[in-house]
């Protein structure tokens, strides 16, 4: 097998509902310009407020990518 090199990227998805739809986010925006993802992982989980009350939920999801010469 031929080997490979992997990029990695930081992103931070969010959304009004949940926390897997904010990781959802970043992993779907990311496949709009970037090709052959392979890996996403969660980093961080965190909230954004608003007078105490939750205003989106946010995910940093660490996304991979084959690089290509």
């Amino acid at each position: 097998m031929a080997e490979s090199v992997y990029k990695v990227i930081e992103l931070v998805g969010t959304s009004t509902e949940s926390w897997e739809k904010a990781a959802a986010a970043a992993v779907t925006r990311a496949s709009k310009t970037l090709r052959d993802l392979r890996v996403a992982e969660v980093a961080q989980l965190d909230l954004q407020l608003n007078n105490g009350k939750i205003e989106a939920y946010r995910a940093k999801v660490k996304v991979s990518f084959k690089y290509e010469s």
